[in-house]
């Protein structure tokens, strides 16, 4: 609401600071602020997920998030509509930007997002077979990769599985 907007907007210019007021300085948070925020705000961690998450809200990729894309990219993430979440969350973790989650952007997110046991032999076989039980359950056209309307499906069946390449929405 009209409200809420006002006080992200008074939010956005209370974190870029005197910048604002600079001519010729692009105002807007970059990369290293905007990835402060999901870690202390969001309690985000995963490197290549605040870095995905950056490239979701900056919409020009200009590399510097402006006050449109912060009051839209919040929109969406704290009130978007479950096909708002999930196209979001399927660019997310699209990683390469073709459309598809392969079994390699999969492999990549999950190394990431598990924590490593000191006993495993290979801990990357337990990634794999993951991997593999993952495509089992969400691909639905068994081509080895999930497509939109793979995920869609998935999702709709089971909500858990939007993040289920790791935690790029905050918390309820």
């Amino acid at each position: 609401n009209k409200f809420e907007v006002n006080c992200l907007i008074t939010f956005f210019y209370n974190l870029v600071g005197d910048t604002a007021e600079r001519p010729g300085v692009v105002t807007g948070l970059d990369r290293n602020a905007f990835r402060n925020i999901l870690h202390v705000t969001f309690g985000m961690t995963d490197d290549m997920i605040m870095d995905r998450v950056f490239r979701g809200f900056d919409k020009d990729n200009d590399g510097c998030v402006n006050v449109s894309e912060w009051i839209h990219g919040l929109s969406l993430f704290l009130r978007g509509t479950l096909e708002e979440k999930m196209k979001y969350c399927f660019e997310v973790f699209d990683l390469n930007g073709d459309g598809f989650i392969s079994k390699e952007e999969m492999f990549h997110m999950l190394k990431n997002s598990l924590l490593k046991q000191p006993s495993e032999e290979d801990p990357d076989e337990g990634i794999k077979d993951l991997v593999e039980i993952t495509l089992k359950k969400m691909d639905q056209d068994h081509d080895g990769k999930l497509s939109f309307a793979d995920y869609e499906k998935a999702v709709r069946e089971e909500t858990l599985l939007l993040e289920a390449f790791g935690p790029c929405l905050p918390d309820p």
